[in-house]
Order: structure tokens, then sequence, then C-alpha cells
């Protein structure tokens, strides 16, 4: 197999790779080991840009995989890999960002990061790490001062790029009147059942790249559901061409100009997740694709709540969320 395609971030001039490998496993951080081994796997496949977080517990055995990669002759360097973490809520606030970053570099033994995003425009009292927050403990998200602190980040070099996740364009427009840097990724959901053509124009417009996450719509999570690999159209189209649905989600991703992160750790599908830059979607295919009704797989309602920032979906993304 070929190597994976990349693409320049705007505002960092750094190259990122098109296919990423995701290390988000539900439960969080059940088997490190297991982790640690599907990681080197993954590079010795070809990959070479992996997305971890701080929620994800996937930090540390991502660090002992490039460490064997590097041991192993598998990689020359780090630098041949694109490593990105990610903020969580429990340290989005100003003062806190700069320790959590350090700690993160820490898990993973390195000593900077490729891309440093905020995981999500929501910031509770500080302490866990989990994605089934406290409702009491939501407070207001200070976007201008959490977007300074990443400043700070990637100015003392601990980070070469820096950006956001799960972010509206509103959200974007109120980060952009103050930031000294413009974020060069914004990590969504996207899939052809949730296709984000609004966010895309826009952060295309700003020079923002998207990244594209649960892809096959996150089945078997506890953010997923089956909608996309049910999808008879897909289906349909996968069979004509002789590929899997996830391949051919991942392909129109692909095409649609974004940066798509997979997450398998079975050795097949990892293998066969590669397998998307030899083959192209035709026409009549994209206009299948497109006219499918969208559907947003992931509401975040653990950051809603009456008494919380956010009273709503619609004021937590910014437009409308079809919870039918």
């Amino acid at each position: 197999m070929g190597s994976i395609p990349v693409t320049v971030l705007v505002s960092s001039d750094k190259t990122i790779p098109l296919l990423g490998f995701g290390t988000a496993e539900y439960p969080f951080g059940t088997s490190s080991e297991t982790m640690k081994d599907s990681f080197l796997h993954a590079i010795k496949l070809g990959y070479r840009h992996f997305d971890s977080a701080a929620l994800y517990q996937s930090e540390h055995p991502l660090g002992e995989a490039i460490s064997d990669a590097i041991q192993l002759g598998l990689v020359k360097s780090r630098d041949e890999l694109f490593i990105t973490s990610k903020l969580w809520c429990s340290d989005a606030h100003h003062d806190r960002v700069l320790p959590a970053l350090h700690k993160t570099l820490k898990n993973l033994k390195l000593d900077y990061l490729d891309l440093y995003l905020i995981h999500f425009p929501v910031s509770v009292k500080p302490g866990e790490y989990e994605l089934a927050v406290k409702k009491k403990d939501l407070v207001p998200f200070d976007i201008n001062s959490v977007w300074e602190a990443m400043e700070e980040c990637h100015k003392l070099g601990l980070t070469k790029s820096i950006g956001v996740s799960n972010f509206s364009c509103k959200k974007l427009e109120t980060l952009l009147t103050t930031a000294k840097i413009s974020p060069d990724v914004n990590q969504v959901e996207m899939n052809p059942l949730w296709q984000q053509k609004k966010l895309r124009d826009f952060c295309e417009k700003k020079g923002i790249h998207i990244t594209a996450y649960s892809p096959l719509g996150a089945k078997g999570t506890l953010w997923g559901t089956n909608q996309v690999l049910d999808c008879k159209v897909l289906k349909e189209i996968a069979d004509a061409k002789g590929k899997t649905i996830g391949q051919v989600c991942l392909r129109w991703a692909f095409e649609q100009g974004v940066s798509v992160l997979v997450k398998s750790f079975n050795k097949e599908r990892m293998k066969e997740n590669l397998d998307i830059f030899e083959w192209k979607l035709s026409q009549d295919d994209l206009q299948k694709i497109n006219q499918l009704p969208q559907r947003k797989g992931f509401p975040g309602l653990q950051f809603i709540s009456d008494e919380g920032p956010y009273k709503s979906p619609e004021e937590l993304w910014d437009e409308e969320i079809d919870l039918s």
C-alpha cells in the first residue's frame, strides 16, 4: 500500500496526513496493553497520524507504542508521526491549559504535539476526566481566555498547531474576534448521514481544516449509532464497487477534502481502512450520498442542563438538531 496523502494546514504551514488512527476505545482505558499492540500494528501498516485525548486514557499506551516503534526501526524518529491530543472540559480554564498539556506530553513521553485541540466548547469544574460529566459541575466556557492559553502553548513550542473540536460556525466566529493565531483544525462528527456542509463551507473560507470523527457512525460506543452502517444506499454503492460500507464512507470523506479518523483494533479492518486511495466514487454515487437525509449522531446531551450554560442541544451546536 502506498503512503497516506497529506494536506497543509493554513495557519501553521504544517502537513497533516489525511487518514488518521483514532484511539478512543470505549469504555475508556479498558486495556492499555491491547491498545499499545494495536497502535504498534497501525504504525507497521503505515498509519502516521494518531488522534488521542486526555479523556480517552490512551496517551500512555500511545507513548509506549511510539517508543517501541522508534526502537524497532518502524519509524526513524518521532518527527515522522503526527500526534494529536485534546484538552478535556475539566481543564478548559485559562490557568489549567498549560499544565494539562504538560501532563499530556509526560503521558506520551514527547517533547511536543503536532496538534492540540479544545475537545468541546464546554467547561466543567476542575477534577474528573469523564464524558458523563456531572450537570452540577457545568460552568460557563470562556472561549477567548481558553484560546489565549492555547496560543501560549503554541508560542512555547509545546504544540506545532492548535485547534478546536465540536465547534459551530458561531463559536468559531466568537473565537476569531480575539484570536491572534487562527485555529488550524476543527475536528467534528462527519459522515454521509451528517455531512456538515454549512460548517465545511465556513471553515474553508476561514482557512480552518476539518477532521472528521465517527466517519462510520461510531457504532457500539456511548455516542454512536448504527444508522450509517445500516444505510441501504451506502450498501448498494459498496456492493456495486466490491467495497465495504466503511470504505465507501471513508472514501467519501476523503473526496470532500477533509482528513478522516478511523478506529478499529481489528487487524483486518485496520488494513481495509487504508484501501481507500486507489479508486473513486462516481458522480452518480456522490449524488446519491448528497441526497441522504441528515441526522446528527452525537447530540451532546451530557452537556445540557436547565441550570447550565447550554439549556438545549440547539444552544450547544447553534443549529437545529433532529433527535427523533
